[in-house]
């Protein structure tokens, strides 16, 4: 099994790790960026978050090879916050959250997160989930299939795949991934179907709705930025436009100067921002990279530090 991480370079160097840091890894996926953290502190601790059985296995086993200091913990990282307390530990040095698909789970498909393979529509990061995307393509208004295909995926077809979805499902309930393909395939002008594969976007809207990600991701920002520890740094690398604004904006806000005394020549210590940010600008893959690992051509990361 071979997991090239993402911008890792990058990411271990701007974590700025010390030998004792206690760092999390939000989305520890197959630790492709877990096992060089693991290595760089080898007198401090891992925690990394996860809820794909498969993913679990194959990283306890692979971080196991390096040291024994960390835990894995199975569940969503919006818990992270309250998992930890249970430790014991409230303070972290550094964190990271990797947001994209695994390209292995994306390859595996049974999973249903492709639109490339035929397979039961599911998209479940946690198969413990009760809501899966054949629920939602079956049952959801049109409606409410037109916003989440307007708001997650961005598409400016959204209308038409949700009418055509509704209509299909009157004679029949659509069961696999290949099978919605095709209606959207036959809601797409075939010009627009060239340009890129018409069912990207509605599958990522799609998977964003049946995970609750955005959500997810905003609620666990808040508890991130409450526990990270003076000089500690929060990295996030993102795979669409929709993360990187609520990331960005984020990030932003939490450095600013109080704008009830913005522009003053004496600020006063407490008016200042507890936050700085580490990256001005979302650094992308370089070319090298983009050469070697196809996946890293829409990651975009930012990173923050806790100042006081």
């Amino acid at each position: 099994m071979i997991h090239k991480p993402v911008l890792l370079d990058e990411v271990i160097e701007l974590l700025n790790l010390k030998d004792n840091s206690v760092v999390v890894d939000m989305t520890l996926g197959f630790a492709g960026h877990s096992s060089e953290i693991l290595k760089r502190i080898k007198n401090g601790y891992l925690f990394a978050f996860d809820q794909d059985e498969e993913a679990l296995t194959y990283s306890r086993n692979k971080l196991s090879t390096i040291g024994d200091n960390f835990s894995i913990i199975d569940s969503n990282f919006v818990y992270a916050k309250e998992k930890l307390n249970e430790f014991g530990v409230d303070h972290v040095d550094s964190i990271l959250y990797d947001l994209g698909v695994s390209s292995l789970q994306l390859d595996e498909d049974y999973r249903g997160f492709s639109y490339r393979f035929d397979a039961p529509l599911d998209m479940r990061m946690d198969q413990d989930n009760k809501l899966d995307a054949k629920i939602v393509v079956n049952t959801y208004s049109y409606d409410a299939l037109k916003k989440i295909f307007k708001e997650y995926g961005e598409s400016k077809l959204s209308s038409s795949i949700a009418r055509n979805i509704v209509k299909y499902r009157e004679t029949k309930k659509i069961e696999t991934t290949l099978e919605l393909v095709e209606i959207i395939k036959s809601s797409v002008p075939y010009k627009e179907r060239v340009k890129k594969h018409p069912a990207k976007q509605i599958f990522q809207a799609l998977r964003i709705e049946v995970n609750r990600e955005l959500e997810v991701l905003k609620k666990s920002l808040d508890n991130s930025l409450s526990m990270i520890g003076v000089g500690g740094r929060i990295a996030v690398i993102t795979f669409h436009s929709l993360e990187d604004r609520i990331v960005k904006h984020k990030f932003n806000k939490v450095c600013e100067v109080d704008p009830l005394v913005k522009g003053l020549p004496n600020i006063p210590e407490d008016k200042l921002p507890d936050f700085r940010l580490v990256t001005k600008k979302g650094i992308k893959a370089s070319s090298l990279e983009l050469q070697d690992n196809n996946r890293s051509h829409s990651a975009v990361l930012r990173v923050i530090e806790r100042i006081k």
